[in-house]
């Protein structure tokens, strides 16, 4: 479980942060505060390894304390969710090694994009005896790296850009927390085998998450989560 702590002064919100935090799964809140003093005593306390920070809090901004956790060596990763929609916000926040930035409102798909984001990120890194560049490639450039951007609209040979988007659309749209190639299939009307390897390939793209449900009898399932 990865240790959260929860820095907003709105009490609705941080609620909803927390709900949201327990339904992605495998995050623990480990505090909630609104104020900046009370969360550098959390911090200490705790050892958060993950914030959820605003920047607009009594007694001064959640970056005067993204910028105190770096001054105090305290090892944690910090995910901005504000209302601040200022260029400078976002640049000193990155400077500060922030790894994620949520302009209120949002949703509960980018809330769980980031978490999940970031949950792989550090997963990459520390199951890794010794990185190789593809991996340190995915772990900073993640989905915005230049070759990714270059290969948008290209897809391996026999691969449709349009069938791509469709399958990917309904699976977004979809309340389903996971699914298999032949639910979307049905629900497309498209092909099983088609579908599947659409899926697969959205797998390799880290878009998708693959785990194999074994029965007792026959090949095991093969279960796709967002």
């Amino acid at each position: 479980m990865i240790k959260v702590m929860i820095v907003e002064d709105d009490p609705m919100v941080s609620d909803i942060n927390k709900q949201f935090l327990l339904k992605v799964g495998n995050f623990n809140v480990c505090g909630i505060t609104g104020n900046i003093e009370e969360a550098k005593v959390l911090a200490l306390e705790k050892r958060p390894r993950l914030v959820l920070l605003d920047i607009f809090l009594p007694g001064g901004s959640g970056l005067e304390f993204l910028k105190w956790l770096r001054m105090e060596d305290i090892e944690c990763d910090v995910i901005l969710i504000t209302a601040d929609k200022s260029c400078e916000a976002l640049q000193q926040s990155l400077r500060y090694g922030a790894v994620d930035y949520l302009i209120k409102p949002f949703t509960f798909e980018r809330f769980k994009e980031a978490l999940l984001k970031y949950k792989k990120r550090i997963e990459k890194v520390s199951n890794a005896f010794e990185l190789q560049q593809d991996t340190i490639d995915k772990y900073i450039l993640n989905s915005n790296s230049t070759h990714q951007e270059k290969q948008e609209g290209e897809l391996i040979k026999g691969l449709n850009r349009n069938t791509y988007e469709q399958i990917w659309d309904y699976i977004k749209e979809s309340s389903a927390e996971e699914f298999t190639a032949e639910e979307v299939a049905d629900g497309l009307g498209m092909a099983r085998v088609t579908v599947r390897r659409y899926l697969e390939y959205m797998t390799k793209e880290h878009k998708l998450f693959l785990e194999m449900e074994y029965g007792k009898v026959g090949r095991p399932s093969h279960i796709y989560k967002l």
